[in-house]
Order: C-alpha cells, then sequence, then structure tokens
C-alpha cells in the first residue's frame, strides 16, 4: 500500500519523503523519485503530511509514538491502516495536546487495487485538517468518502472488511463446490460472473482460484487475521455476535497452519481442499504448462 501510494503522489508532482525498515523499498522509492530518511522521526520533522501504512498494532504503536515524540504543530497524520479504534484514538488524543492532528483514513481495497488507484478512502477526523489534506488522498485513490468525527472511518473500514473476509471464504468455498462436482474452473467463473452470484470479491479473486495461483499475493492469507480479531473485538463491545465471521476465521487459521499464510487470500480454496491433490509450495498445482 505505502510503496502504490508513493508512486501515485510522485506521478502527480509531489515530493514524497518515506521511510521504511526495508533497504529495498527505500532503494525503490529512490528510483521512482523520491526521497528516503533515515528514520520515522526524520519524516515527521520535515513533511507537511504524513501518511501511516502498517501491517500490525505493534507496528503502528512504534511509528505512531515516534512521530508523536517530535510533533509539530499544525502536523497532520493521515493513518490508513486496519488497527484497534482504541489505539488510534489514543494517538489522537496525544497529538492534539501537541497541536496536531492525526486522521483516521483506512483505506478499501487490496495491495494491486492500490496500484491502479483503485481504493477508496473511509475518511474520518477534524474537517479542515481532512479538506486541506483531500487532493493528497485523491492523488492515490479512486474515491474519497469523508464520514464524519474521528473513529467513523475504522468502523466503516471494519463493515467493509468483515464483508471482504466472508466474500473471501464463500468464493473459495463455491469453487471448492463446482470443482469437486467438475465444472471446468474458467466456465464456472465466466457464469458466475454473469449471474447473482456475483461480487468484486468473487472478480477480483476468482482468476486466482482458476489458474490455482496465489502469488505474488494481492492481500495475505495471513492478514486477516489481524483484521478480523479487530472486527470481532469491535463487535464484542457492542454486544454483537459475528457467527459468520467467526466460521471463515477459522479457514485463515487453517491456511497458516498450513504454510499458506503469505499467499493470497484466494489460497482459502486449497484449505477447504476442492481435489484430493496438494498444492505445491507456492500454492499452485503443477500443470503440463510448467
Amino acid at each position: 500500500m505505502g510503496s502504490a501510494m508513493s508512486a501515485h503522489l510522485i506521478d502527480r508532482g509531489y515530493e514524497v519523503r518515506g521511510y521504511d525498515l526495508s533497504p529495498a523499498l527505500l532503494d525503490a522509492l529512490r528510483d521512482r523519485g523520491g526521497i528516503p530518511v533515515a528514520s520515522v522521526e526524520d519524516l515527521a520533522a520535515g513533511s507537511d503530511a504524513l501518511i501511516t501504512s502498517l501491517p500490525s498494532v505493534a507496528a503502528a504503536e512504534e511509528v505512531l509514538s515516534a512521530i508523536g515524540s517530535v510533533l509539530r504543530p499544525n502536523l497532520t497524520v493521515i493513518e490508513t491502516s486496519t488497527l484497534p479504534l482504541s489505539l488510534k484514538a489514543r494517538h489522537q488524543q496525544a497529538f492534539l495536546g501537541r497541536g496536531a492532528q492525526l486522521l483516521d483514513c483506512p483505506l478499501s481495497g487490496t495491495g494491486g487495487q492500490a496500484l491502479t488507484r483503485d481504493v477508496v478512502v473511509f475518511g474520518s477526523g477534524d474537517v479542515a485538517a481532512f479538506e486541506a489534506v483531500t487532493p493528497v488522498l485523491e492523488a492515490f485513490s479512486r474515491s474519497v468518502r469523508y464520514l464524519g468525527p474521528f473513529g467513523k472511518g475504522t468502523v466503516m473500514k471494519f463493515v467493509a472488511n468483515l464483508l471482504v473476509s466472508v466474500h473471501n471464504a464463500a468464493t473459495a468455498e463455491a469453487f471448492a463446490l463446482g470443482l469437486r462436482a467438475g465444472l471446468d474452473p474458467r466456465q464456472l467463473y465466466e457464469t458466475i460472473r454473469d449471474g447473482a452470484g456475483n461480487s468484486v470479491i468473487f472478480e477480483k479473486r476468482g482468476p486466482s482460484m482458476v489458474e490455482r495461483r496465489y502469488l505474488p499475493a494481492a492481500t495475505k492469507a495471513s492478514m486477516y487475521i489481524k483484521d478480523i480479531e479487530c472486527i470481532t473485538s469491535f463487535a464484542d463491545d457492542l454486544g454483537l455476535a459475528t457467527p459468520v465471521l467467526d466460521s471463515a476465521m477459522d479457514l485463515y487459521r487453517r491456511a497458516v497452519t498450513l504454510g499458506l499464510g503469505d499467499q493470497d487470500a484466494a489460497v482459502l480454496l486449497e484449505v477447504i481442499g476442492a481435489e484430493p491433490e496438494t498444492p505445491r509450495p507456492g500454492g499452485a498445482i503443477p500443470n503440463e504448462s510448467e
């Protein structure tokens, strides 16, 4: 996500400075015309607006705390990750105490969609700060939505990711049924796309299931575990049961147990076991062309 966002911003004429733990990604940023920096603190000290895209709660705590240690008044931080709302709210209050703004702006879409500016920003927080950075958000997204006070963006992302998590599992189960019964996978995909059973996720994950290829991953299966845990914890606080999501979670956990967690979520097809074949490492079933 971060690499895709930075590329779009550079293409639209922004001066983009960036930091990542991976030297290879910093080299790639430099090759695209960006400016790598040595630390998060350096990034925060010299930026007008700062975008964070983080993979875990631990990473978020470390990065947001580092930013907070060098906050300048009027700095706006655009937090785009899927994280517990309580974590974001705690840092937002700390930022406000220093005269800075933290906006809650998670993205709806996969890493592959981010490459083509096909993500939607679920924005929330101070309206004036949001309006000031809207051109930045528009530079890397298909649609920017302002949803209201801080936290509404994360709640909307929870709703969206609940649906995506379940649709991944439903698509895999539907493919498994058709393949076990002898349907041609390409015919299955094209026919369902033309009917009422179609969905955005069916269209995105279906081609990987047709080819039984799950690398490179648009979104790793293991990432959904973190997202689902955020959603179910939030739902528990509201006193709401999530039985369908709970069932889907079992499949993602099994994917990790089977060593498939770094592959695309379409690999849930192999977890369900559409055919009595074992996928080789990499998630693809060998075919005559290999």
